[in-house]
């Protein structure tokens, strides 16, 4: 019976393991660093709360049962903080980035627990039931779990002001309960401590969240700009093209119809160069159309290389493109700028890797990255872009692939043309 069972929860555990990878996989670098962040909040809060209380209560509490009762709900009030603060965080840090507002009521709770916390712990220094030591590391084991809540839900100023005012009652609560000139000035300095560190590690960290969501919201907005820049380019270039062109037609019919009315035979002569300008109209649009559908390999690889470092990805580049027909060029132009446009709009990838190489008989373009999210964010396999690029490659040929590399957290796009098949 043992190795069934260790075989399924083997089964079980590898399950998870893959759920965790396709979950973080499919999470943006920006969510990515959120979900460190607020992960690391909460190990912080239970560690630095019950650390700096339960180990000095074990050696630093009187063994009186008055004194061991107050011990014992001081740690159940402490981990109810804990707990609380933790449920609360994700609310609060909604409210600094301003996703969401927090309910009016949402520190009542965190509050009154604080409160109880900081009560209990004057109790034991009046009845000189625990360590004066172990009384002021307790007294910010107690503030950490509302601090770090009060520190993302307020402006500093408001935070510190608070923070003085409690530091001045707590002083004075302690002074009254043990009158130890020294013990008052530890009880301030620990409160000023745990003012600092509260908004050392949780609003510097939500500061360095709202910096990092507003660069990814910057580089959406530049993906969208670059796109209506390029529809107003080929917008003006077809006003261009046609605006004189459609102009002569309008003049030149309108001086035919007034030719034709007066049985003038000059209207054929016109119908004639209206129909001339027409024709020539059409293969000026056929030309604009055919410039905006093809890509320059060379333009495109240059231009891949440079957006991508300006958007801090380290991009290597290594391209053999001489000597590959037009129609080669066009199509593997357009795979570099749409596997370039994947990694920008996804923001995962700290790296790409663009490979071109001419084998025997036929060009394989490699584009790697270490942004496998996109995948799952992207449609990797069977998205718009991708069916796209397939289309373009299968009229000269060629095929694409698009997929996780095995064993690895990297994605890799390969497109092959036969060199062959294209007429030169």
């Amino acid at each position: 019976m043992g190795a069934p069972a260790l075989k399924i929860g083997g089964r079980v555990v590898g399950r998870i393991r893959r759920w965790q990878q396709r979950h973080w996989r499919e999470r943006s670098k920006a969510e990515r660093v959120e979900l460190y962040t607020v992960v690391t909040w909460y190990g912080t809060t239970w560690f630095f709360s019950l650390g700096w209380l339960l180990l000095p209560l074990v050696g630093g509490l009187d063994h009186r049962p008055v004194s061991l009762v107050l011990g014992a709900l001081l740690l159940l009030v402490a981990a109810l903080q804990c707990a609380v603060s933790n449920r609360l965080t994700r609310p609060a840090l909604d409210h600094y980035l301003g996703r969401a507002r927090l309910p009016a009521r949402a520190h009542g709770l965190p509050a009154l627990l604080l409160g109880l916390a900081l009560a209990l712990l004057v109790a034991l220094a009046a009845l000189d039931a625990a360590d004066p030591v172990t009384v002021r590391l307790a007294i910010g084991a107690a503030l950490l779990p509302f601090g770090v809540l009060y520190g993302l839900a307020v402006p500093v100023r408001v935070f510190l002001r608070g923070a003085a005012l409690l530091g001045v009652l707590l002083m004075g609560a302690v002074g009254l309960a043990d009158p130890d000139g020294a013990g008052i000035l530890v009880t301030g300095l620990m409160v000023a401590f745990q003012t600092v560190f509260s908004l050392l590690a949780c609003r510097c960290g939500a500061w360095t969240l709202a910096v990092l969501w507003e660069a990814e919201r910057a580089r959406e907005v530049e993906a969208r700009l670059a796109v209506a820049e390029e529809r107003l380019r080929f917008g003006r270039d077809l006003h261009d093209v046609l605006g004189r062109n459609l102009s002569v037609i309008s003049l030149k019919s309108e001086l035919a119809v007034q030719l034709a009315r007066r049985g003038r035979p000059e209207a054929v002569e016109q119908m004639i160069e209206v129909q001339r300008i027409a024709q020539e109209s059409q293969r000026e649009v056929r030309a604009v159309v055919r410039g905006y559908r093809e890509a320059d390999l060379g333009a495109e690889l240059a231009g891949a290389q440079g957006v991508l470092t300006a958007a801090g990805i380290d991009c290597e580049v290594r391209a053999e493109t001489g000597g590959l027909p037009a129609e080669v060029q066009s199509a593997l132009g357009w795979v570099v700028r749409e596997a370039t446009t994947n990694v920008l709009r996804h923001g995962d990838a700290g790296r790409c890797e663009v490979e071109l190489a001419v084998h025997e008989g036929h060009v394989v373009l490699t584009v790697e990255n270490d942004g496998a999210g996109a995948v799952a964010a992207g449609g990797g396999g069977g998205g718009s872009g991708i069916t796209g690029l397939r289309e373009r490659l299968a009229a000269v040929g060629g095929t694409l692939e698009a997929g996780l590399v095995a064993g690895r957290d990297r994605f890799r796009l390969v497109a092959e043309v036969p060199l062959t098949t294209v007429n030169p």
